[in-house]
């Protein structure tokens, strides 16, 4: 029984207490004055009257009601029912209050004006009971007896109220009245377990709706703030009741506040989970709320804050509920599509609603926990059950250990409540209970059928609702309310009376008398045993993984395992993999340890050393996929099994399979442990009860129990029943029993804990890497250390010695770790304090003790014969290339490369054992896989050691071994990774040494250390550090190249720091005779009387012949940009010449010797003009057009000053010239020559800027410009990254646009071209005619710059150059892209996120969009070269981007760069003499390791490899040329690519030649001097002897010992001469044909470079190793030849084999037999290239022959197969069709209309294989065809194909569509004609001509009477033929 109300209380507005407008409130009376012991007075109700504060107002205001919740300190709900009416005060009173207050009139009350203000005053009741309508009625009452003035004493009233007691459940009716002529009728719930819940949920769902209302409900048990908004104060307490209601069977025991005052607002921020409601009126002081979910119920809105997650409900649960739950809400939604709804499908009325929502969530509940009882541990029965629930087991057994909401549910305080109150076995049940136990079954047919479901919801809202109305037909209230007139008359209302505290106690006191006397209640309380319901196992096993073979897997295992102990070994080995593989599924786990159960006979099983061995393997296979939850209990299950399994070592010795399986998570995890020891715990409580029973009554229990056993729950109920009957004595024993059980388990898990977290050497801390044990306590003394043998300094006594510091602090940290764990459950479970002390002085002991055991294990452990491992093989070395470190045992481990360990097919090559060799040049792994069957394959794995990029260390657990290993991961840069683990075997300052040496090859102090220079010295040198007397450190390096730069400047007319021009007196003669002089050293060397040759040393002289040696020069001769002759005088006509006046390398350090400048400018200007660009990196010509004499400069970007002075106002006078504006002024000169230097800018008369390409206006320009202009245009808006014309924009992020039609470039009509083709007279030699170039619509010159340097540079209308602004990507974005690139292409680890495939992480590197953006500016400025502009590529320093698109520009321009020759004249020229640093983006030396590894060469390499994809037939070299470049640049095995600039080169040569003192006379033979000096290192003196001009440009004469190459380009042409692997067989190039790329990234394909690998040998690139190895090969297998006729297939491994050397070309194949015939036949066998050039003139030879080009014999090599996209230009995207236009870029193809007889275009001949019909061109060409009546003559591209008999015409000559078809059969006649109406002028009369046929007559006119006659004789010849 409990009383209806605790107090009455009367809260008034104090009138004292008024601070600043704001009113307080005060008690006035409260009854009864002395508090209750059972529930004290609840503090601060006068906040909770009025929650927005105490105002007054000026009219009254109608009374209001609400009830908010207080909580005490016990965590008990009081329900404050606020009854709030107003009463009127005389404002003079205020005013007087005010005036004492302060003079200062208050604002708010100085506004409020007339005579009455209105306060309010509240009638409290405080109850612990929930009864919202009856408290309304009851101060209702009150009120209506105080305003209407009944004669009924107020007092008695209270009196009655006071004392009213009403029992709390059971469904009883009860009838109460307060004496004043009332009656109320209060039900109590059946059972008060089940909330009650009116109508407040199905409103809330109303205000809410569904997803709103179940994210809150997620957020509410998964433990968020939750804040309610409504203006109603009763809406807030119904809408918090409403989530508490559906959230039952779970208590929300956070802060609940249904109703906060404002005064409490800073609540909110409290850092606990709550349910909060406020008034809206302050809902802007809610917003700051940063981790606050707020739901608005006025606006129905549920607002969740960023950093807020919820997790929802797991599916399909969520789904099914939301279907559900809108069944209840709205099921009309389910017919709202019939054509026949039903008639009413109305929602149930609100109550009844309520329930039934409230159903759907006990359903939900239902299901979240079937099965719960089963996962629950009874640790202690007497004297309170102790339970704990086992969330590991129950998470696995529902296969939802991945579920976010769960785990959070169960980890919560809600779930951690339901357990302590649903766990007793013996109790109260409620609805809850029964669904759990008996309607799991129902639930799981049902949960597919939503109408099943809704029948089940409806049974159990019927319940619900019963069991809040027991009795439907409830009498009638009867209760007065106030009348009309009173409510109207309320102006002269007296005030709520004070009532008479004596009266109301009266009555108090005298119900208490009345209580005592009575007889106490007695409610039977109906306890039974709680039933489990059916066990999970069952529930979920189609949500388990299940395995399709499972049952083979299975079968394995077992196999295997029977084999072990039958000792069959070898059978076991071979199916070990298949076990390893097996045991990733969870059943084969689960028999693993049920199989090894089998073998255990009285815990113990004792195995020889390979038994044991593969028992090990097997648990720590089985261990390694458990997580560190166990949820499946398998290391449950293998825990005594660890204990069980040993092997003899010695005498006494034994040694446990635990000490082999420690490295797992799951042994720190303190969870797993307290599982496992309370489920122990709970069988032995078990078999202790089953004993004294069995003892008792054993035949009772045969009946009984029928055969099923009894759970320790069913037990511990049963126990419970039992203990009130049982006496005094017997009730102490079995707590006694049950406690001293748990004790002697808690000593026997510490054996257990202490066997598995201490390491068999203790010396060696492997287990203090994994955080776990140092969770919570001091981590600082225990598990970080991460070395191997832990810090001296964190030990606790550092005092006593390395070894036994360590040692006790493995022994202190497990210790602490049990103590934490002993402490735990013995305080969950009762354990008396004497045990507890007992165990904690045990506990150091038994640690101690094992300590000890295990040294003796780990001594003798090691004795142990080793197991047989493979023997480790010799990796073959190249000449030269020696060991620094012999090979360790290591294991190679997959990566993120799927292809080799078996899982995409073939053989599981990795994981393989073997060791790691580290050389002065390489790293090899070389080893056999771990996996039997493939065993006898060998796998290599090696990249150069300069290569190295990135090395971490790892620890990797190995799937076949016992234990975590050391590991390292190294990646290179070649596109290769390594994961190495470390064998046991291996020391670890072994591997340390490892890693030192490694740093010191891969960072040598100065390039001198490199391999390049090393190669074939003594390897001992490196290990030994004895290089310090020949690389001196960087600074006395660094000072070194100072000084020899001085020397090297000499006695020169520079004299300061800065280089400024020479003073007058020198200038002029020394210019004069230099301006004069031919460039020419031999000159130099003889004309004693040059200033130049007397200051210069012998030294500096040689280092001049070496500028002249450079490829640079060759080239410039090539291009006619300067020559190099012996006379004085030298032609003043040519634009250019070759300057010296950076031979010192003075004017520019990172520039070649001699440099291509405008003839006109003196080089005193050049030095000035140098200045104004980075690095002095001036504009120089390094390319010129043959054609259109256009050429190409190079320069640095211009310094920011340089910028503003030149291009923003360059003219602007100023009073004095300053030094800028003379420089400007020059710079601006320097460019004008560059101008003046092209012919067209000498023959032109008017120019206009770049927007002419763009333009429409194209009626003045000759058709070929016309067709380039949207081209270029376009070409260039999409470079430039307009955003007004081109709707695709550009952003630096590296995305480009495309190019759609626009305004603009739509409108160009691609047939105006070809209409006005023949209005042009064309020159005789074929050139464009002169109209070509004046009027022409573009600048002379093009500056590419940086668009964020060029910023605000504004274009002059003087300039004959103009400035395209482009974005470049700057090193660091390559860094990254490139980082990105090498992780996609070569993962570290098979990806955890699905989402990150190949391609998405190929896409995310960018590293594609970067060689779009190089590919599309270098197109840009081939398109302005060929249409006769000079570009100048002004980029960065001018030796990154710059030197990628120059080099590619001249590719694509020039066919010369494409063959060997050329492409090596390139690279030497633009990247090493024009100072790419490769040095320094390699990372080559310790110098330039911060930098890190960018590689620009590489990208550049790839970009050639994509214009090579394009266009196959034009490079003479293969892909493997490009792919053996990129290795090699960075492999540090030749010179070649070593330092930044030819200074560097020339340095270091002279120091290498001084320092090896080499005298002048060595003969050239011994010492290289090749003419290239692409070694530009290898630089000796006896190069001054030579240094006639004849001699320098022929080879000196091969080398004599082939031991070592030192350069790249001298060993390529060596090996292209053995062998055709360089060479490209397609190569038949088209002369001076320009390559026009694709550069979107669709178009471009990924190199193969980055992906390959060949596990048999390792990468390829270093020859001489094939080569070694296949020798090796052939001279083992000649003994078995005997054996019978062997196949010659093999399987070919895409991974293992080189394809290339298995799966050869035909041509190689047959170049390769005609050899090995050759050799046989004892005759010389010729190169291969000689064979291949006669082969190929044959070929030619028979090709002239035949009538018609045979393309059956051999397609391959006929010389004029051509490219599909050829001269014919790029295809542009056009918007309106998406069709390719073809542009035509060939003047001759366009502007004439010869006809082309003799050779087929290169278009039409591609498609002889790629054309939809198959067609025969016998004769081709442009003839104007008249139209139809009334329609024009127009110019059309006719085939006369003789073997399909047509005359076919196209609409322009690319077109592949044919318009029109004249069949021959129906010509009657072709007869020369006259010109027609509209006939082109300008035309001779004979080139007229008629064809008739039998349906019209066809007029057509030729170019020329010439013409017409060969059309006229074809078509005849055709007719006659037919």
């Amino acid at each position: 029984m409990a009383r209806l109300a605790d107090y009455f209380v009367v809260v008034g507005y104090d009138l004292d207490k008024r601070v600043e407008g704001e009113g307080q409130g005060r008690i006035l009376q409260r009854f009864p004055e002395k508090d209750w012991e059972d529930s004290p007075f609840p503090q601060g109700i006068e906040l909770f009257c009025q929650p927005s504060g105490w105002q007054l107002v000026p009219e009254r205001q109608p009374a209001s009601f609400f009830v908010a919740v207080l909580t005490d300190i016990n965590s008990e709900r009081h329900y404050c029912a606020c009854f709030t009416f107003w009463e009127d005060l005389d404002n003079p009173q205020l005013q007087k209050a005010e005036a004492s207050e302060a003079d200062e009139v208050d604002e708010e009350l100085a506004v409020v004006q007339p005579a009455k203000v209105f306060a309010p005053k509240s009638l409290v009741l405080v109850s612990r009971l929930d009864y919202t309508e009856v408290f309304r009625n009851c101060l209702g009452l009150i009120y209506t007896i105080h305003v209407d003035g009944l004669t009924v004493p107020l007092e008695t009233v209270i009196g009655n109220l006071l004392t009213c007691v009403i029992p709390i459940a059971g469904g009883s009716q009860r009838t109460i009245t307060l004496g004043a002529g009332d009656r109320q009728v209060i039900q109590t719930p059946i059972n008060d377990s089940l909330p009650v819940s009116g109508s407040s949920v199905a409103q809330l769902f109303r205000q809410l709706g569904i997803v709103n209302v179940l994210y809150l409900f997620c957020a509410a048990l998964t433990e968020h703030k939750i804040l309610f908004l409504s203006s109603s104060y009763q809406r807030l307490t119904d809408a918090c009741r409403g989530l508490l209601a559906i959230m039952f069977p779970l208590k929300y025991s956070f802060t609940y506040v249904p109703i906060l005052p404002g005064k409490l607002l800073e609540v909110l921020s409290t850092p606990t989970p709550f349910i909060i409601g406020v008034n809206s009126f302050f809902r802007s002081e809610t917003q700051e709320l940063l981790d606050v979910i707020i739901a608005d119920l006025d606006g129905g809105t549920v607002t969740i804050p960023e950093c807020v997650h919820i997790s929802l409900l797991p599916e399909p649960l969520l789904q099914q509920t939301q279907t559900v739950l809108s069944m209840v809400l709205d099921p009309e939604l389910e017919v709202a599509d019939h054509a026949f709804p039903p008639l009413s499908t109305q929602p149930s009325a609100l109550k009844i609603q309520d329930k039934e929502i409230r159903a759907v969530f006990l359903w939900l509940f239902a299901r979240l926990f079937q099965g719960y009882r089963w996962c629950l541990h009874i640790i202690r029965i007497h004297p309170e059950p102790v339970i704990r629930f086992h969330k590991a087991a129950f998470l696995g057994q529902r296969a939802l250990s991945e579920d976010d909401f769960l785990m959070k549910v169960l980890d919560g305080m809600a779930f951690a409540g339901f357990v302590s109150e649903r766990g007793p076995p013996y109790r109260a049940t409620d609805l809850f209970d029964d669904l759990v136990a008996n309607e799991v079954e129902r639930i799981r047919h049902e949960e597919a059928c939503p109408h099943k479901v809704m029948n089940h919801v409806k049974e159990l809202a019927e319940q619900l609702f019963k069991n809040e109305n027991p009795y439907p037909a409830v009498a009638m209230h009867k209760v007065q309310r106030p009348s009309e007139n009173s409510q109207n008359a309320a102006q002269n209302q007296t005030p709520f009376p004070v009532l008479d505290e004596v009266a109301v106690q009266l009555f108090i006191d005298h119900a208490a008398a009345k209580l005592k006397t009575a007889p106490p209640v007695v409610k039977a309380e109906l306890k039974g045993m709680v039933p489990s319901g059916p066990p999970l196992g069952d529930i979920v096993d189609r949500n388990g993984n299940v395995m399709a073979n499972s049952a083979r897997r299975l079968e394995v295992v077992r196999n295997c395992i029977t084999y072990i102990f039958e000792n069959k070994m070898l059978e076991a080995k071979k199916l070990m993999p298949a076990v390893l593989r097996a045991l990733k599924g969870r059943a084969a786990r689960v028999c693993l340890t049920q199989e090894l159960n089998q073998h255990v006979l009285q815990n113990r099983a004792v195995l020889d050393d390979q038994q044991f061995d593969y028992i090990v393997r097997m648990m720590n296979c089985t261990l390694q996929d458990c997580s560190h939850m166990d949820e499946h209990g398998i290391a449950a299950a293998l825990l005594p099994l660890v204990t069980a399994f040993c092997r003899k070592l010695g005498a006494g010795i034994t040694q446990f399979a635990y000490s082999c399986v420690q490295e797992h998570m799951v042994w720190t995890n303190m969870q797993f442990w307290e599982a496992m020891f309370y489920s122990d715990v709970q069988n032995h409580i078990r078999a202790l009860y089953l004993e004294t029973e069995d003892g008792g009554s054993s035949e009772q229990q045969d009946g009984s129990g029928g055969g099923r056993e009894i759970s320790a729950l069913e037990l511990a109920s049963e126990q419970n029943r039992l203990w009130p009957t049982l006496t005094k004595e017997m009730q102490t024993e079995r707590v006694q029993k049950e406690e001293s059980t748990v004790f002697s388990q808690a000593i026997h898990y510490a054996n257990r804990m202490s066997y598995l977290l201490l390491p068999l050497d203790t010396s060696k801390n492997r287990l203090l890497r994994s955080s776990g044990l140092g969770d919570v306590e001091s981590v600082s003394n225990s598990y970080v250390t991460n070395s191997i043998a832990g810090s001296m300094a964190e030990s606790y006594d550092t005092e006593s010695g390395f070894e036994d510091a360590e040692s006790s602090d493995v022994a202190n940290s497990v210790v602490r770790f049990i103590n934490r764990f002993v402490d735990k459950v013995c305080n969950e479970s009762g354990v008396t304090n004497e045990h507890l002390k007992a165990l904690h002085t045990m506990i150091p002991d038994i640690v101690q003790m094992h300590i000890e055991t295990l040294d003796a294990v780990h001594r003798e452990s090691k004795r142990l014969p080793p197991i047989q491992k493979p023997k480790l093989l010799r990796p073959t070395l190249l000449p030269g290339e020696e060991l620094v470190m012999d090979g360790m045992r290591v294991h190679l481990i997959p990566d993120g490369r799927e292809e080799a360990t078996g899982l995409m097919g073939g053989p599981p090559l990795l994981p393989a054992e073997g060791a790691i060799f580290l050389t002065t040049y390489r790293l090899i792994f070389k080893g056999t896989p771990t996996d039997p069957l493939v065993g006898e394959q060998v796998v290599t794995r090696s990249f150069p050691i300069a290569s190295l990029t990135k090395e971490k260390r790892i620890s990797v657990t190995l799937p076949m071994d016992q234990f975590v290993q050391e590991g390292l991961q190294l990646r290179s840069c070649t596109f290769q990774l390594m994961k190495i683990a470390f064998d046991e075997e291996v020391a670890s300052d072994l591997a340390e040494v490892f890693r030192k040496h490694m740093h010191k090859l891969r960072y040598p102090q100065h390039v001198q250390g490199t391999f390049a220079f090393t190669v074939g010295q003594c390897g001992k040198l490196v290990v030994e550090h004895k290089t310090k007397d020949k690389n001196q450190s960087l600074k006395t390096l660094s000072k070194n190249l100072v000084k020899s730069a001085k020397r090297t400047i000499g006695r020169q007319y520079v004299t300061r720091k800065k280089y400024s021009p020479p003073t007058w007196e020198n200038r002029s003669s020394f210019q004069s005779e230099l301006d004069e002089d031919e460039i020419s050293v031999s000159e130099e060397v003889d004309q004693s009387s040059l200033t130049l040759s007397s200051t210069i040393r012998s030294s500096d002289r040689q280092t001049m012949s070496n500028v002249v040696e450079r490829a640079c020069c060759r080239d410039y001769q090539r291009l006619g940009l300067g020559t190099l002759s012996n006379s004085l005088t030298r032609s003043k006509n040519e634009p250019f010449r070759i300057s010296t006046v950076n031979r010192m390398y003075t004017v520019c350090r990172s520039y070649p010797g001699l440099l291509i400048v405008p003839q006109s400018i003196p080089d005193t200007t050049i030095q000035r003009i140098c200045r104004c660009y980075r690095q002095n990196r001036f504009p120089v010509v390094c390319w010129r057009n043959s054609r259109t004499k256009a050429v190409l400069l190079r320069s640095a970007g211009l310094h920011a000053k340089g910028v503003v002075g030149f291009f923003k106002s360059p003219n602007a006078p100023t009073a004095v010239p300053s030094q800028a504006d003379s420089t400007s002024l020059e710079q601006e000169k320097y460019l004008q020559a560059i101008i003046s230097s092209m012919p067209s800018y000498s023959e032109s008369s008017g120019r206009n800027t770049l927007s002419g390409f763009t333009s429409t206006h194209m009626s003045t320009s000759d058709s070929s410009d016309k067709l380039r202009q949207p081209k270029i245009g376009a070409l260039m808006k999409q470079v430039m990254g307009a955003k007004e014309d081109v709707p695709g924009t550009f952003s630096r992020g590296g995305k480009w646009g495309s190019i759609r039609g626009s305004g603009r470039l739509s409108a160009y009509n691609p047939d105006v071209g070809t209409r006005l083709a023949g209005k042009e007279s064309p020159q005789p030699n074929g050139g464009p005619s002169e109209a070509l170039f004046l009027r022409q619509q573009r600048a002379y010159l093009y500056i590419i710059g940086d668009k964020a340097q060029l910023k605000g540079g504004k274009q002059d209308s003087f300039q004959q150059w103009e400035v395209v602004p482009i974005e470049v990507c700057d090193v660091r974005q390559v860094k990254n892209s490139f980082k990105k690139l090498m992780k996609a292409c070569v993962p570290s680890s098979p990806p955890s996120d699905p989402n990150m495939s190949f391609l998405r992480c190929l896409e995310d590197s960018e590293w594609m969009a970067l060689l779009h953006r190089v590919l599309q500016v270098s197109v840009l400025v081939v398109e302005l070269l060929d249409t006769g502009s000079s570009v100048m590529v002004s980029l960065e320093d001018g030796w990154d981007v710059t030197t990628q698109v120059v080099s590619l520009v001249q590719l694509l321009s020039d066919p010369y760069y494409r063959t060997f020759d050329g492409f090596r004249l390139l690279v030497e020229k633009e990247w090493l003499s024009f100072g790419h640093r490769f040095s320094h983006r390699g990372a080559q030396t310790l110098g330039s390791q911060s930098s890190g590894f960018t590689p620009v060469f590489l990208q550049f390499l790839d970009c050639v490899h994509q214009i090579h994809l394009q266009f196959p037939m034009e490079f003479e070299f293969s892909q493997y040329y490009l792919k053996f470049l990129a290795y090699h640049y960075v492999s540090n095995r030749f010179r070649t690519f070593l330092l930044d600039s030819d200074y560097e080169r020339i340095e270091l040569g002279k120091n290498i030649s001084e320092s090896e003192e080499c005298c002048s006379t060595v003969c050239p033979d011994t010492r290289r001097c090749s003419s290239c000096c692409s070694d530009k290192l290898c630089v000796c003196l006896c190069v001054c002897l030579c240094v006639c001009a004849g001699v320098l440009y022929e080879e000196k004469g091969e080398r004599k010992s082939p031991q070592v190459c030192k350069s790249v380009w001298d060993y390529i042409d060596r090996l292209n001469k053995k062998t055709p692997i360089f060479y490209n067989y397609m190569f038949s190039p088209e002369d001076y044909e320009v390559l026009r790329p694709y550069t979107f990234v669709s178009n471009l394909k990924v190199w193969d470079f980055y992906m390959e690998e060949t596990l048999s040998e390792g990468p390829s690139y270093d020859w001489e190793l094939r080569g070694r190895q296949e020798r090796v090969a052939e001279e083992t297998p000649e003994k078995p030849d005997t054996s019978g006729t062997k196949s010659q297939r093999r399987v070919v491994w895409p991974c293992y084999d080189s394809l290339s050397k298995v799966v050869p070309d035909a041509i190689t194949k047959l170049l390769h037999d005609l050899q090995s015939l050759e050799a046989e036949l004892g005759q010389t066998s010729e190169k291969w290239k000689d064979t291949w050039d006669k082969i190929k003139t044959t070929q030619r030879t028979e090709t002239k022959l035949e009538s018609k080009p045979s393309f059956s014999s051999s397609l391959l090599m006929s010389s004029n197969l051509s490219h599909q996209r050829r001269s014919q230009g790029v295809y542009l995207q056009e918007s309106g069709v998406g069709s390719s236009i073809n542009l035509a870029l060939d003047c001759e193809a366009s502007a004439t209309s010869t006809p082309v007889a003799g050779r087929p275009s290169t278009s039409t001949l591609y498609s002889q294989f790629q054309s939809t019909e198959s067609e025969n061109r016998s004769f081709e060409g442009i003839l104007f065809k008249k139209g139809a009546l009334l329609k024009p003559w127009k110019p059309r591209w006719f085939v006369l194909d003789k073997t399909k008999h047509q005359l076919r015409y196209y609409e322009s000559r690319q077109d592949k569509d044919c318009k029109g078809v004249i069949e021959l059969a129906d010509v009657e006649s072709v007869t020369p004609g006259t010109p027609a109406m509209g006939a082109p002028k300008n035309i001779e009369e004979k080139a007229f001509f008629d064809l008739k046929t039998t349906k019209r007559v066809y007029n057509f006119c030729a170019q020329d009477s010439l013409n017409a006659q060969l059309w006229m004789d074809s078509v005849q010849s055709c007719l006659s033929d037919a």
